[in-house]
C-alpha cells in the first residue's frame, strides 16, 4: 500500500481560517476516512491514523483549536457552525461522501453534519457524544456543565479544568446537589491556580456549553442515507459521555457498539493520554467493513 506524505491545507470560512490535513492512500479504493474530535485537533489522531495506511485520511483542527484561528477567539462556537465547517472541508477535498469517525464533541458536530448535509457522510461512527441534554438527569447534568464554565470565567484555566475533570469523570446521575458543589482545588489535579486572564480556551470556554446543550435533529438523522453507529467505551461506563452515547443510540433506535478502553481509547500518548489504539483501530475497521 502506497501512502503519500500528509499535506496541510487552509480554508477560509465565515469567522475562521481552518487548517486540515489530507494523507492520500494512492492505491486505496475505499472512501476517505475522516477522523475528528472537538475541540481536539488533528494531532490527537496520530496513533489511530497509523493503523489505516490503506485509507485516505482527512483530519482537521476545529475552529478556535490549535492551528484553526477564529476571528473572535473567545466567542462561542456551535455544533451547527462546526458541521458547516466539516461540509466545506469535504467539498474542498472533493472525495465525498466520506466515512467519518467522530469522538466526543466531534461526535456531536458529526450528528449535526448528518442532519444538515446528509450527502456528505457514508458511515458515521459517533463515539461518546457528551450530550447532557439527552440524559434522564439532564437538569443536573446541564447545571454541572454550566458550573464548570462559570468556574473558568471566574477563576481561569486551572480552576476550570479541575472542575471539568470532576464532572467529566463522575459516574452516574448528576443531581442538583452535585452541580452545586464548589470547584476543587486545581492542585488536586496537578494544575496551577494562577489566572493569566485569558478566556478563550477551546473546550471550557468556546465549546462546552453549546456542545453539551445541543439537541440533535433525530428525525433528520434517521431519514438521512448515512449509516450511523453509536459507540461507547468499555471502561467509561457511567460517565456523562458514555451515557450520552447510550441516550443517542436509544433515540436512534439502535444498540450502541462497545469499543475498547475509555473516552480517549484511540489515543497512544497524545496529550499525555493512552488508551488502546491498536484494539480501538481493529474495532473501528471491523465496524466500517460492515457498511
Amino acid at each position: 500500500m502506497t501512502v503519500t506524505e500528509t499535506t496541510s491545507r487552509t480554508l477560509e470560512v465565515p469567522g475562521a481560517t481552518l487548517t486540515y490535513d489530507v494523507r492520500e492512500a494512492v492505491d486505496g479504493e475505499a472512501a476517505p476516512l475522516m477522523l475528528i474530535g472537538s475541540p481536539m485537533g488533528a494531532a490527537g489522531f496520530a496513533s489511530l491514523a497509523g493503523h489505516f495506511p490503506d485509507r485516505t485520511l482527512i483530519m482537521y483542527d476545529p475552529r478556535g483549536s490549535e492551528r484553526s484561528v477564529k476571528a473572535d477567539p473567545a466567542g462561542r462556537s456551535t455544533p451547527d457552525e462546526h458541521a458547516d465547517d466539516l461540509h466545506r472541508i469535504i467539498e474542498a477535498v472533493g472525495r465525498g461522501p466520506v466515512d467519518l469517525f467522530a469522538s466526543s464533541g466531534g461526535a456531536v458536530n458529526a450528528l449535526a453534519l448528518v442532519a444538515r448535509h446528509p450527502e456528505d457522510v457514508r458511515t458515521l461512527v459517533a463515539h461518546e457524544p457528551p450530550l447532557a441534554s439527552m440524559l434522564p438527569d439532564r437538569d443536573g447534568a446541564l447545571a454541572a456543565v454550566r458550573a464548570v464554565h462559570e468556574t473558568y470565567q471566574r477563576s481561569g484555566f486551572g480552576a476550570g479544568m479541575a472542575h471539568f475533570m470532576v464532572v467529566a469523570t463522575h459516574k452516574g446521575p448528576m443531581t442538583d446537589e452535585f452541580a452545586a458543589q464548589p470547584a476543587p482545588d486545581p492542585a488536586t489535579f496537578g494544575m496551577s491556580s494562577e489566572d493569566d486572564g485569558s478566556r478563550s480556551d477551546p473546550m471550557i470556554g468556546q465549546n462546552i456549553i453549546s456542545c453539551t446543550h445541543y439537541e440533535p435533529r433525530f428525525d433528520a438523522i434517521r431519514s438521512a442515507p448515512s449509516r450511523i453507529i453509536v459507540a461507547a467505551g468499555a471502561e467509561s461506563e457511567g460517565e456523562m459521555a458514555h451515557r450520552g452515547a447510550l441516550a443517542v443510540a436509544g433515540r436512534l433506535r439502535m444498540e450502541p457498539v462497545i469499543f475498547p478502553s475509555h473516552h480517549g481509547g484511540f489515543l497512544g500518548g497524545e496529550y499525555g493520554q493512552t488508551g488502546d489504539p491498536e484494539g480501538f483501530a481493529a474495532k473501528l475497521r471491523r465496524v466500517l467493513a460492515e457498511a
